[in-house]
């Protein structure tokens, strides 16, 4: 690289056109996480003894206790099934988060 020369941009592809590239991605994530903060995921554990209801960002916002789970009075079982329930939860809006921004910015550079 000759002295004083920083990297060179792609063939057709200039600073604007790069600042314009950013901001579209910019955009599409914010919005992709404006989605997955309304796409709710609801994971059942021993049956339906235990629901739980996350969002795409992770959040907790309910959880469902059966009446026949309390009755049993196996408190160290319905401990284990919450933490299954919500693990579960966790790993399928992980994934769903993934698969929505996997492609963000996809084909963007084929257009500059």
């Amino acid at each position: 690289m000759a002295k004083g020369k920083g990297p060179r941009l792609p063939a057709g592809l200039n600073a604007g056109a790069l600042q314009q590239l950013a901001a579209k991605m910019k955009e599409e994530a914010m919005r992709a996480q404006d989605e997955l903060a309304e796409q709710r995921i609801t994971v059942s554990a021993g049956g339906e003894a235990v629901a739980v209801t996350i969002d795409g960002n992770l959040r907790l916002h309910h959880v469902k206790i059966a009446p026949e789970a309390i009755a049993q009075s196996d408190l160290a079982l319905l401990q284990d099934l919450l933490v299954v329930a919500v693990n579960s939860a966790i790993e399928q809006a992980q994934t769903l988060a993934a698969e929505r921004l996997q492609g963000l910015g996809g084909g963007l550079l084929a257009g500059m």
